[in-house]
């Protein structure tokens, strides 16, 4: 049988690593969070350059100098690799946008205008969220 000296030893010593653990738990919470935080924005950041790097190829295209298939091929890969970025991030309004341009740069004749509208994909719009996004994550 123990007298409750023992017992408040053992309850010390538990409750003092208790605390050391919640201590590094909170830590690692905290730098998983300055790295998300780091990963969102450069995504963020990154759409902004996509939107930037595309609208030279459509003002190419409406000189009707004509597709690149090349080109269409590396905006593709672009918005496609965003919105994985994105949706990893969890920032899903944005990933999907990206995801859609992603399509359609890999087959442009196969999406029409219409469907393109309603889906709210312009370079413009798609660079407004991103920059929304951005403000809100950095005044955080």
């Amino acid at each position: 049988m123990t007298d409750g000296s023992e017992v408040a030893v053992i309850s010390d010593i538990s409750l003092w690593e208790l605390f050391k653990h919640l201590g590094h738990w909170l830590g690692n919470l905290s730098r998983a969070g300055n790295e998300r935080k780091r990963q969102s924005i450069e995504a963020l950041r990154a759409v902004v350059v996509a939107a930037r790097h595309t609208q030279p190829y459509i003002r190419q295209l409406e000189d009707g100098t004509g597709q690149d298939h090349t080109v269409e091929a590396q905006l593709a890969e672009i918005w496609t690799e965003l919105g994985f970025r994105l949706s990893d991030l969890g920032l899903q309004k944005l990933a999907k946008r990206c995801d859609i341009k992603g399509r359609y740069w890999a087959d442009p004749e196969r999406y029409n205008s219409e469907f393109l509208q309603k889906a709210d994909v312009g370079l413009e719009r798609l660079e407004q969220l991103a920059r929304q996004m951005l403000a809100e994550i950095e005044s955080a």
